[in-house]
């Protein structure tokens, strides 16, 4: 199993918005493409400086599979709107047993 994890440090401005929006984009990925196994989204309430604003937890059964998401068309409008409003992202991909 591939775990796929992303965290999202948004643009101030629209901010609240572009993550209600992302949330929304990034949860219905999982009917839309066939090798995302799970997907969690989870927007952050702490206050500390070091906080991101939203992070994913996804998996796969493969790193091939992961690789098919990466190119979805789906995933792809997804990546286009979040460049959009984020600061920057982090991403851990492990695999467990």
């Amino acid at each position: 199993m591939i775990v796929h994890i992303v965290f999202f440090k948004f643009k101030e401005e629209q901010k609240k918005e572009n993550i209600e929006r992302a949330k929304e984009m990034l949860l219905s990925l999982s009917n839309s493409v066939p090798t995302l196994k799970s997907i969690e989204v989870g927007e952050n309430f702490a206050n500390e400086e070091r906080a991101m604003d939203l992070s994913i937890i996804t998996h796969f059964d493969s790193a091939h599979d992961l690789k098919i998401y990466a190119i979805h068309p789906e995933h792809l409008k997804v990546v286009d709107f979040i460049k959009q409003v984020v600061e920057y992202s982090k991403v851990v991909d492990y695999e467990t047993h």
